[in-house]
Protein backbone atom coordinates (compact mmCIF):
# COMPACT_ATOMS: atom_id res chain seq x y z
CA UNK A 1 0.00 0.00 0.00
CA UNK A 2 1.51 3.30 -1.00
CA UNK A 3 0.05 6.40 0.44
CA UNK A 4 0.49 9.75 -1.20
CA UNK A 5 2.77 12.11 0.73
CA UNK A 6 1.00 15.07 2.31
CA UNK A 7 2.74 17.62 0.06
CA UNK A 8 1.76 15.82 -3.15
CA UNK A 9 -1.88 15.65 -2.05
CA UNK A 10 -1.92 19.38 -1.28
CA UNK A 11 -0.36 20.16 -4.68
CA UNK A 12 -2.88 17.97 -6.50
CA UNK A 13 -5.78 19.55 -4.61
CA UNK A 14 -4.49 23.06 -5.39
CA UNK A 15 -4.17 22.18 -9.10
CA UNK A 16 -7.71 20.82 -9.16
CA UNK A 17 -9.04 23.98 -7.50
CA UNK A 18 -7.18 26.16 -10.02
CA UNK A 19 -8.56 24.08 -12.90
CA UNK A 20 -12.11 24.47 -11.55
CA UNK A 21 -11.65 28.23 -11.22
CA UNK A 22 -10.32 28.46 -14.77
CA UNK A 23 -13.25 26.44 -16.13
CA UNK A 24 -15.73 28.65 -14.24
CA UNK A 25 -14.18 31.76 -15.80
CA UNK A 26 -14.15 30.25 -19.30
CA UNK A 27 -17.74 29.01 -19.10
CA UNK A 28 -19.72 31.13 -16.60
CA UNK A 29 -23.08 30.09 -15.20
CA UNK A 30 -26.03 31.72 -17.04
CA UNK A 31 -27.82 34.52 -15.22
CA UNK A 32 -31.19 34.06 -13.56
CA UNK A 33 -32.85 36.21 -16.23
CA UNK A 34 -31.39 34.05 -18.98
CA UNK A 35 -32.67 30.90 -17.27
CA UNK A 36 -36.17 32.39 -16.96
CA UNK A 37 -36.00 33.32 -20.63
CA UNK A 38 -35.10 29.74 -21.56
CA UNK A 39 -38.03 28.44 -19.49
CA UNK A 40 -40.34 30.88 -21.27
CA UNK A 41 -39.10 29.80 -24.68
CA UNK A 42 -39.65 26.15 -23.78
CA UNK A 43 -43.17 26.89 -22.60
CA UNK A 44 -44.11 28.73 -25.76
CA UNK A 45 -42.52 26.03 -27.92
CA UNK A 46 -45.00 23.58 -26.42
CA UNK A 47 -48.07 25.84 -26.14
CA UNK A 48 -48.07 27.37 -29.63
CA UNK A 49 -48.34 24.09 -31.59
CA UNK A 50 -51.09 22.91 -29.21
CA UNK A 51 -53.08 26.14 -29.63
CA UNK A 52 -52.70 26.07 -33.41
CA UNK A 53 -53.82 22.43 -33.45
CA UNK A 54 -56.88 23.25 -31.32
CA UNK A 55 -57.84 26.13 -33.61
CA UNK A 56 -57.42 24.00 -36.74
CA UNK A 57 -59.29 21.12 -35.11
CA UNK A 58 -62.24 23.30 -34.09
CA UNK A 59 -62.45 24.72 -37.59
CA UNK A 60 -62.36 21.25 -39.16
CA UNK A 61 -64.90 19.88 -36.64
CA UNK A 62 -67.34 22.67 -37.50
CA UNK A 63 -66.73 22.13 -41.20
CA UNK A 64 -67.20 18.36 -40.99
CA UNK A 65 -69.76 18.29 -38.15
CA UNK A 66 -67.69 15.70 -36.28
CA UNK A 67 -68.05 16.92 -32.68
CA UNK A 68 -64.62 17.12 -31.10
CA UNK A 69 -62.95 14.16 -32.78
CA UNK A 70 -60.59 16.10 -35.04
CA UNK A 71 -59.85 18.64 -32.29
CA UNK A 72 -58.81 15.87 -29.90
CA UNK A 73 -56.61 14.18 -32.47
CA UNK A 74 -54.92 17.39 -33.56
CA UNK A 75 -54.43 18.47 -29.93
CA UNK A 76 -52.48 15.29 -29.25
CA UNK A 77 -50.48 15.78 -32.45
CA UNK A 78 -49.76 19.41 -31.50
CA UNK A 79 -48.62 18.37 -28.03
CA UNK A 80 -46.34 15.72 -29.49
CA UNK A 81 -44.89 18.24 -31.95
CA UNK A 82 -44.38 20.85 -29.22
CA UNK A 83 -42.66 18.38 -26.89
CA UNK A 84 -40.42 17.16 -29.72
CA UNK A 85 -39.46 20.74 -30.62
CA UNK A 86 -38.69 21.54 -26.96
CA UNK A 87 -36.66 18.34 -26.57
CA UNK A 88 -34.65 19.11 -29.70
CA UNK A 89 -34.06 22.73 -28.59
CA UNK A 90 -32.84 21.62 -25.16
CA UNK A 91 -30.31 19.25 -26.71
CA UNK A 92 -29.07 21.94 -29.09
CA UNK A 93 -28.37 24.30 -26.18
Amino acid sequence: MSEEPQGDMVDRTARQAADRDRMAQDNPEPSLGRRFGQIGILGWMIVIPVLLAVLAGRWLDRLLGSGITVTAALTMAGAALGLWLAFRWMHDQ
